[in-house]
């Protein structure tokens, strides 16, 4: 019975760990989460980076596309086995900027938040500013 009952735990860890492996995949393929805001000075876009350290962030901006590749890595712990390797650790994702912005690449940054979240600011040419109207004069 105890052979019977060994086969059938390395059966389900096996299973398991196929799913998790096919879940991880699939999560890859998907493109990060992501907003896109706008202000007068800047546009920002906001994806979603859970897990990830500065380090395995790579930000790229050509022709009004952000695009991002994040690979994370899996902590081991002492005692434990990774029975269900769900989470996928190459994620990436884009973002096109409007066909009308008018941005530079020189004064962008890129900030990883503490709650999973990554901040690519984008200035816009110039930044805003306030114009002065005159009168004509007769």
């Amino acid at each position: 019975m105890g052979r019977l009952v060994e086969t059938g735990r390395s059966a389900l860890r096996s299973a398991l760990e196929r799913v998790g492996r096919g879940l991880g995949r699939v999560q890859e393929r998907r493109p990060l989460s992501t907003d896109l805001l706008e202000s007068d000075d800047a546009y920002l876009v906001v994806f979603d980076a859970p897990g990830v350290r500065g380090e395995d962030v790579d930000v790229t901006f050509l022709d009004r596309t952000v695009e991002v590749n994040l690979e994370r890595f899996r902590d081991f712990y002492d005692g434990y086995d990774l029975v269900f390797p769900g989470r996928g650790v190459s994620l990436s994702g884009r973002v096109d900027l409007p066909r009308d912005a008018d941005v530079t690449p020189e004064g962008a940054n890129a900030t990883l938040t503490r709650n999973g979240t990554l901040h690519v600011e984008i200035p816009k040419r110039g930044g805003s500013r306030d114009v002065d109207v005159v009168e004509e004069s007769d």
